[in-house]
Order: structure tokens, then sequence, then C-alpha cells
């Protein structure tokens, strides 16, 4: 393959004849040694001298601003003026129309063979490649544009990576605050449910003592007190209404039951009034100690006398049919000290009979 470097210049050499006459006497042979001569620092040894010898430095120099002007050739502006297009010679091209470095006079002494290969390295690798990590280059990247795109990419994606995460871990949070305040709250529902059915337990129980405590006072109350007849019929109740009454409504209880059958003293009392009653034919009226009157209506016959001292069960008459009837019957009223009737029924219900 023609190779596009130039063909190679003649060299010139001098000769004695070039410097004149010398005479050998007047010079010392020289014998450099360790400390007659200074000792080059650096890596490479440079020739500095004119322009003739070549630096690695200033290749470094040239990747350098070849890098900061970016893939794009676009040079950036500073205190607000308009960026600059650079456009980027095609480097190989030069490279190629180059001389060889040993070829030029004094310059291939003075290159080592380790300055050697890193100018063949630097001048092979595109300027284009400058800020091209490793990493860059393992994973195919060689241009420093696409290399800086595929570092903001990832730098876009790692940041969409971390909001994903951000968000995610929100909702996992929200959803453990939920079943949190879900337990919470089925547990309170719990308690609440356990507090009623302790309270509706405790309050059926309250219940149950006091009608048990009612039963057992009623029961030793009933020891005291007495239905006022036997084989008898309850027939008409307080509060009746009917065309039968004067009143319009019964305003007692009947016991019906047949003629004759003994009537009794309900409680212990006083024989208040024992006569006849008109309507009420032969009535007794048995007043307790409380100031409640019981009255006995309709007798056939009366065993006491106004003024009489009885005792529960204590026989004070006997059914009959006097007075406004349709047949033999006990008619029994109950009033309150204050002459309000009631309902006997429930007053005797009270007292722990049933009749």
């Amino acid at each position: 393959m023609a190779s596009n470097r130039p063909a190679p210049q003649a060299v010139y050499v001098p000769n004695d004849d070039d410097f004149g006459s010398y005479d050998e006497g007047s010079f010392e042979e020289w014998n450099p040694t360790e400390e007659s001569v200074r000792p080059v620092r650096g890596r490479h040894r440079v020739h500095k001298k004119g322009g003739g010898g070549l630096a690695r430095s200033s290749t470094v120099l040239g990747v350098g601003v070849i890098a900061a002007v970016g893939a794009g050739g676009i040079a950036t502006a500073q205190d607000g003026k308009p960026p600059v297009s650079i456009s980027m010679p095609d480097l190989g091209a030069v490279a190629d129309s180059l001389p060889e470095a040993e070829s030029l006079p004094g310059v291939g002494s003075l290159m080592s063979d380790d300055a050697a290969a890193d100018t063949a390295v630097a001048a092979a690798a595109p300027l284009t490649a400058a800020g091209v990590s490793t990493a860059d280059a393992e994973q195919g990247t060689t241009h420093a544009g696409e290399a800086l795109r595929a570092r903001i990419m990832q730098q876009a994606e790692n940041q969409q990576n971390q909001a994903d995460t951000a968000v995610r871990t929100a909702a996992e949070d929200a959803a453990v605050k939920k079943a949190a305040e879900e337990a919470a709250a089925q547990q309170r529902a719990a308690e609440k449910q356990a507090d009623a059915k302790a309270a509706a337990k405790k309050k059926k129980e309250e219940e149950a003592r006091k009608a048990k405590a009612e039963a057992a006072r009623l029961a030793k109350l009933a020891k005291s007190y007495a239905i006022p007849t036997s084989s008898y019929t309850l027939t008409s109740h307080f509060g009746d209404a009917g065309s039968m009454w004067s009143s319009g409504h019964h305003t007692g209880l009947d016991f019906a039951a047949p003629t004759g059958t003994p009537l009794k003293a309900v409680h212990t009392g006083t024989v208040k009034e024992a006569g006849w009653a008109g309507a009420y034919g032969y009535r007794t009226v048995l007043e307790l100690e409380d100031g409640t009157e019981v009255w006995y209506c309709h007798q056939s016959s009366l065993n006491v006398s106004a003024g009489q001292k009885v005792s529960t069960g204590d026989v004070i008459g006997r059914v009959g049919a006097t007075g406004n009837v349709t047949g033999p019957h006990l008619h029994m009223e109950v009033h309150t000290p204050g002459g309000t009737g009631i309902d006997p029924l429930g007053w005797l219900r009270s007292k722990g009979l049933n009749p």
C-alpha cells in the first residue's frame, strides 16, 4: 500500500574542513560521570532547542483542549458570548502526512523507547476519544460525545430508579400505616363489642338479681295478704266500658262465685263501714294500716261491723247478688288513701298475689 508520507530529505553532515584548523593539545578528554552530569528528571528526555524536538506534553495539552471542546465541536462562550463552532481535522490523515520522528535530525537519539511508544499510542488514538473512561471503553463506547450521552442517560436512569424506589417505599409505608390503622380499628371494635357484651351480661344479671329479690319480697309479702275468695272466675276487669255501669266503665274487679262463698280480709285492718250501699248492695269497707280501702260489694250477708279489727284471712262476709247485679259475684274495689280508685288486679299482684 502506498504511503502518503513525503520522501526523506538529504541530511547535512559537517566535516573537519568546515571547522578550520585547531590544536589537539588545547583540549582535554572529557569523561562524564554521575557527579558531573545532572540527571534528567521526568520520564522523557525532550530536546529543548528551537522547535526541532517533540514533547509528549504538547500532545497531552492538545488532547485536553479537544476534550474540553466536546464531541460536538462547540466551544462554550463566556460572559454571554455566543458559542463558536470549532472544526476538527482528520487526525489520522495528519498523522500519515508527518515524517517519522526518528528521521528528523537530532530527534531519534533523544527519544527513548518508551517515549516513542507513547507517541505512537497518542498518534494512533483519535482525539474524539478524550474523556472516555475505561468503563466506557469496556462497554464499546469510544466517542466522547457518546460517552457523555451514555453518562447522562445513566444518571437519568439512576434518578428515575431513585424516584421509583421513593414512590414504592412511600406506597409500602402508606400500606403498612393503613394496615396498622385498620388493625387498631378492628381492635377497638372488638373491645367495644366485648364491653357491650359484658355490659349486657351485667345488666341481665342485675335484672335477674332484682327479679329474684322482688320475688322473694313478694313471696314474703304474700304471706301477709290473701285473695278475697275462692272457687271463682274473673269476669269483668277494671276499666271495661259498658252501659251497665253508671260511670260508663267498670270501677272494680268481679269474682263470680256461688252465693254464700266466704269472703276473706285481704290484709290486717279495721272495718270502716259495713251495711247497705244502694247499687253496691251490702258492702263492707276495710281500711288497711296504710290508709288503703278495700270494698266488698253485693254480699248476701255481713259477718263484721264498723270499727272491728280483722286479720288477714278472716271471714268478713259472703258472696251474694244484692244491688245492681246480673248474678252472684264479689265486686271488689281498691281506693288509695286519697280516695282514687285503682285496678284491684294490679294491686293484688303488687302484694305477691296472682288471682
